[in-house]
């Protein structure tokens, strides 16, 4: 019965994760794609597909911003989150779109640091 309740909570989270009208993106501890929600999928032009086990900096974040950006994901790996970090996401058709990141440290059920989870925000009609 607990097993149950259990896996239809999860199943839920998934599902409120997969809708959420915010971008949001998972990378496990080598920097990997984990997470890729549909509105993600939406504003890069990158299907859940072609993103997850992709290497997140240099595939998607452009070349300029890198260093600062693996350095924001360095950070949450190690439980130091960030808030409102203004990033240059690629998308597939080359374009740019400005976002705003909340990078927030994912842990497991012993506390364990296993990656990060990543909530956006557009700015592209702020500009």
């Amino acid at each position: 019965r607990h097993d149950r309740a259990v896996a239809a909570m999860a199943n839920e989270l998934r599902q409120l994760v997969d809708t959420a009208n915010a971008p949001i993106f998972g990378i496990d501890m080598d920097g990997n794609v984990n997470e890729w929600n549909n509105k993600t999928a939406e504003i890069t032009g990158f299907t859940k597909e072609e993103a997850l086990n992709r290497p997140l900096v240099t595939t998607f974040i452009m070349p300029k911003l890198r260093r600062s950006v693996q350095e924001v994901m360095d950070n949450a790996l190690q439980g130091n989150e960030t808030s409102n970090y203004e990033l240059e996401f690629w998308t597939k058709s080359n374009e740019t779109r400005y976002l705003l990141v909340n990078a927030t440290t994912r842990r497991d059920e012993d506390n364990n640091i296993v990656g990060v989870v990543v909530v956006l925000i557009s700015v592209c009609s702020i500009r």
